[in-house]
């Protein structure tokens, strides 16, 4: 048997079709430390405010939102911006970062069609919601804001699936259980923030950090 003495064996040459194909259909640059940075923002950012409401995570005060220090509401809405603006900061901030060095790390290029497919099928879902819950704001019902954040999140995340690495789908089905769980136990938003945006993004985003990136990890997309 001859051996294939000019050009590559088929099954490399085959390896590399389906690493070109794999590459045009899906943002294979998604870092899995972006996610374990969000979620230790999110956790940073729900311990100051339980810091400034003076409670404890899972310590039988329901309806965290009805104890809000009386210092004018001015005051305590501007500091849950300020703690809003840090975790949403932070957590971009660690999302292009840790991406653009796996983009370059990978020859990859970093803004591209796919990469516009990938957001838009992101931002459909969260600017709903965000219409949505400016509408439970405004006739009263913060007690489903929690819930609705998650909920939404994690529907932007399975509609964006199809672009990326699946293992992001199934994080937008474990948010979305989450957010629907979070409907039928009212009062404990923050501690489902705190799980979801926090222990979620760190779990998931250590496993995917392991599967893909580590020295050890299998280079391939599922």
């Amino acid at each position: 048997m001859t051996k294939h003495r000019e050009g590559k064996h088929p099954l490399d040459t085959l390896q590399e079709i389906r690493s070109l194909m794999e590459r045009s259909s899906r943002f294979i640059s998604l870092s899995g430390l972006s996610g374990v940075t969000a979620g230790l923002f999110a956790l940073a950012g729900a311990g100051i405010a339980c810091w400034y409401l003076g409670i404890r995570p899972f310590d039988g005060q329901r309806f965290y939102y009805d104890i809000v220090p009386d210092s004018g509401k001015v005051q305590h809405l501007t500091f849950f911006i300020l703690d809003a603006l840090f975790v949403l900061c932070g957590a971009l901030a660690g999302g292009i970062y840790f991406t653009t060095r796996k983009a370059r790390q990978k020859d990859l290029p970093i803004w591209d069609a796919l990469t516009r497919r990938l957001l838009l099928n992101l931002a459909i879902p969260l600017l709903a919601g965000a219409v949505f819950i400016l509408a439970m704001l405004y006739h009263g019902l913060v007690v489903f804001v929690a819930p609705a954040t998650l909920l939404f999140y994690g529907l932007g995340l399975v509609n964006a699936s199809k672009y990326t690495l699946n293992d992001i789908r199934y994080l937008g089905l474990t948010e979305i259980a989450l957010g629907l769980f979070g409907v039928f136990i009212p009062g404990y938003g923050l501690e489902l923030w705190m799980l979801g945006f926090g222990l979620l993004h760190i779990v998931y985003g250590a496993a995917m950090y392991f599967k893909y990136e580590s020295g050890r990890a299998e280079k391939s997309v599922p």
